[in-house]
């Protein structure tokens, strides 16, 4: 049903069965008449009738003749044009009159005008927005075939954590990277199957990662993948699949390990293990996760957009890494488009997440940048559409 079919993926190409809107159609209010070519002013017909959206004019227009039609109303047989209602006069109530000249322009909707019998409205692996299921609602389409998206697994991992609500002892925090990630996926199309919440216990973590993967066609886990006294998740992922890679040359987002685990039937189930700062394991979500569950849908992998624009203000940061910078899109006075850097760019800031709308792309090697240097960004704020 289109109802249940947003965000998701068409399975096979989408035809219209017959043309839409199906008939000719007023584009505006006024009076149709038969005359193809435009008339000269004080020109005047008789009025036989009118023509309403649900309610059309039944009879053949003949010379001489005109009746009332309304924006969308059916235009009938032998309408060769509409009068728009400003340009003319009823001097009695079954007379009217042209008191303007008019433009060449007809203001008639073709029958085919949103599509022709045939049409492909949808090409198969075509992501579902709002504008595609309004447009196959609108050629009568109510329902359509969509892939079959990944099953996921989410395994948030630390013993600080506890659940939000719950009075805090000292050192511990309230859980957040569920929340995040779950609500950041929903946003994305891939809703999260199974969640689990472990604390730092080889044995657990271990039982959740097997229970994970029996279950799942992708297991996302975040913390524990460093190299700390009670990070489990790598050595666990060797033991019970493959490390892939381990680390990424990106800040924020160091810690990230990729691979496999073994499932039920010895099937090998991809495995990312994001950071546990809650930035870091966003963007790296964004970088790296969303890509491959796309691609394990049949879908041609979405970026998001990339356009240079320029800083707002004088930069100063440490050579290193390359980085993905939160920033605000800012218009300045001239209407230009800027990047303006605000607030803390800790990982564990989540705060940094919410004011952005952008991720500024900054070279390892680059340590001061001036207002007004061009960089690149990657739009946070997905287009509605």
């Amino acid at each position: 049903p289109l109802q249940e079919a947003l965000g998701r993926l068409s399975a096979a190409p989408v035809l219209a069965a017959e043309s839409v809107p199906g008939f000719r159609a007023s584009i505006l209010d006024g009076y149709a008449i038969s005359t193809p070519e435009p008339p000269a002013s004080g020109t005047r017909w008789q009025l036989v009738g009118r023509s309403a959206p649900g309610a059309p004019y039944g009879a053949e227009l003949g010379a001489g003749e005109a009746i009332r039609i309304l924006t969308g109303a059916p235009l009938p047989t032998g309408a060769q044009r509409v009068l728009p209602q400003e340009q003319v006069q009823c001097p009695t109530a079954s007379t009217l009159e042209l008191v303007e000249a008019v433009s060449d322009q007809p203001w008639i909707r073709a029958a085919d005008e949103e599509a022709s019998a045939g049409q492909q409205l949808l090409a198969a692996g075509t992501r579902l927005g709002a504008a595609e299921l309004a447009r196959l609602a609108s050629c009568g389409i109510s329902q359509l075939a969509v892939t079959v998206r990944p099953r996921l697994g989410l395994l948030i991992t630390g013993d600080e954590l506890i659940p939000p609500g719950e009075r805090r002892p000292p050192g511990a925090i309230w859980e957040s990277n569920g929340t995040l990630l779950e609500s950041l996926l929903i946003r994305l199309g891939y809703p999260v199957a199974q969640r689990r919440v472990v604390a730092d216990d080889p044995a657990a973590l271990r039982l959740a990662l097997q229970e994970l993967a029996a279950g799942s066609d992708v297991v996302v886990s975040t913390g524990g993948v460093s190299a700390g006294d009670s990070d489990w998740i790598r050595p666990l992922l060797a033991e019970l699949g493959e490390v892939a890679f381990w680390k990424l040359f990106l800040k924020p987002g160091r810690p990230f390990a990729f691979g496999s685990l073994q499932g039920p039937s010895g099937q090998a189930i991809p495995f990312f293990g994001l950071p546990g700062n809650p930035v870091a394991a966003a963007i790296t979500a964004l970088q790296l996760l969303w890509p491959a569950l796309q691609q394990l849908e049949g879908a041609k992998p979405q970026l998001l957009p990339r356009f240079q624009l320029p800083l707002a203000q004088d930069l100063r940061r440490r050579a290193g890494r390359p980085e993905l910078a939160r920033a605000r899109l800012h218009v300045d006075g001239s209407g230009v488009p800027m990047a303006w850097l605000e607030g803390s760019q800790a990982s564990s800031r989540i705060g940094s997440l919410q004011e952005a709308d952008l991720l500024l792309e900054l070279p390892a090697e680059a340590t001061q940048l001036a207002a007004g240097t061009l960089v690149w960004a990657q739009l946070l704020r997905l287009p509605i559409f």
